[in-house]
């Protein structure tokens, strides 16, 4: 399946929100006196997670989980009302930003509306209806093998509303273990109403995709998600990542996989990269809030081959991970780095991020990540000292003066090599 413009997705600037978390009031109006600071940032797209009414039965929390979803075509009334939806999705446009919307099609809430109206569209053990993953205690799982064309075109209806409305993207949760065949009669039947339709899909970590398939469950790849998706997750290289910042497992683990995807995915594939979301704690409490260290990591995540995105509250490098089912409002009252992440999303965009040949390796004395962009006559380096080290590191630069885009630095190469910083590097070298 074709997918139009995918390698200009790279560009993407994403800002994820849990609108009953991101302000005291927890609606969409409130959002939406907020989208001013957003833009700001150089933010493209919105990401919400799922706004519909949450099921009682079962329920996780005070307040519940927004992925058991009781109706998906209803909007939950914590939130506002449809119409304050629809007002929020215009206001996003007239600042010249897209909306994306979570959607959850393995499973709803045990009550929800269309259990109730049709019991045949959901998977059953000894007449039971369950889930298929045991902690997931508060959803019930469709089964596409029974009704599965009555079924498919009920979700596929879904989607149809809220592209209508104005949606411009959705993020399918758990895509893995949607069937392939219904993901691509959804994009095509998506497609012909808005071909520029963004399609991330949430690919799940390789160990549970595993566990999965050893349960006599279908669980797709990310290589086969990427027939029907324009994103992935990042999810096959994040244990690496989690591994070394717990000071549990080598850099170079992590390393290694993102030099794999290079090798394993199409030529145009494109990654959601990210450093936290509503699932994984956030990176400042990981990090010991230590400033230097998250800037670092943070001018990586936007330097990185693939679209950026963040959580509401990293731009304060905030370190309370909000509660995903009570009330938790984010903490904006620390000092922002905005115009600093503005700058970042600024200088990683362009024909040699999206287009260019990209490498990434480590320093073989430091735990420093050193990436390059070629494309036509430009080269992009970074360097992104994330250990903190002294020392010099090898560069694959001609000797010289050059301007660390970050913060307008000379920065010396002398001898092939440069010294590090606490400031991550991002040097532009034209042939």
């Amino acid at each position: 399946m074709e997918k139009p413009n995918a390698t200009a997705k790279r560009d993407l600037f994403i800002y994820q929100v849990y609108v009953r978390n991101h302000t005291e009031a927890g609606t969409f109006n409130a959002l939406k006196a907020d989208l001013d600071r957003i833009k700001s940032m150089g933010v493209d797209m919105i990401y919400l997670l799922p706004v519909h009414p949450i099921g009682q039965k079962k329920r996780k929390g005070t307040l519940g989980s927004p992925y058991a979803i009781r109706d998906y075509t209803q909007i939950n009334e914590e939130l506002g009302t449809m119409s304050d939806f629809k007002a929020l999705i215009d206001a996003i446009h007239e600042k010249k930003m897209t909306v994306m919307m979570d959607v959850v099609f393995n499973h709803t809430s045990p009550d929800s509306w269309l259990l109730q109206h049709h019991p045949e569209f959901f998977y059953q053990e000894d007449g039971v209806f369950k889930n298929r993953i045991g902690d997931w205690w508060d959803v019930t799982d469709f089964d596409f093998d029974k009704g599965a064309q009555a079924l498919e075109n009920t979700l596929i209806d879904v989607l149809k509303q809220y592209t209508q409305m104005g949606v411009d993207g959705y993020r399918f949760d758990v895509a893995s273990l949607l069937p392939l065949s219904f993901l691509k009669k959804a994009r095509q039947a998506i497609d012909a109403l808005n071909p520029n339709t963004v399609w991330l899909s949430e690919s799940v970590h390789g160990h549970f995709l595993k566990e999965v398939r050893d349960r006599g469950f279908e669980a797709h790849s990310e290589a086969e998600i990427y027939q029907v998706f324009d994103m992935a997750y990042d999810y096959d290289a994040h244990p690496a990542f989690e591994a070394y910042l717990k000071n549990e497992g080598p850099l170079m683990d992590y390393v290694a996989w993102l030099k794999r995807q290079e090798e394993i995915y199409p030529k145009d594939y494109v990654k959601m990269r990210n450093l936290e979301n509503h699932d994984f704690g956030r990176i400042a409490k990981m990090l010991d809030q230590q400033d230097d260290k998250l800037k670092q990591w943070h001018a990586f995540n936007f330097f990185s081959k693939g679209a950026t995105m963040i959580f509401s509250g990293s731009e304060s490098f905030n370190d309370h991970h909000p509660d995903l089912f009570n009330k938790d409002t984010i903490d904006f009252s620390k000092p922002s780095h905005e115009s600093w992440f503005k700058r970042l999303n600024t200088i990683t965009r362009g024909s040699v991020f999206r287009e260019g040949v990209y490498d990434i390796d480590k320093d073989v004395n430091f735990d420093v990540l050193i990436g390059q962009y070629r494309h036509q006559q430009e080269h992009i380096i970074g360097i992104f000292n994330v250990s903190l080290s002294k020392g010099r590191v090898d560069v694959p630069l001609p000797d010289g003066l050059y301007t660390n885009l970050i913060n307008d630095q000379v920065v010396e190469v002398n001898k092939g090599r440069v010294n590090l910083t606490p400031e991550a590097m991002i040097l532009k070298h034209t042939a």
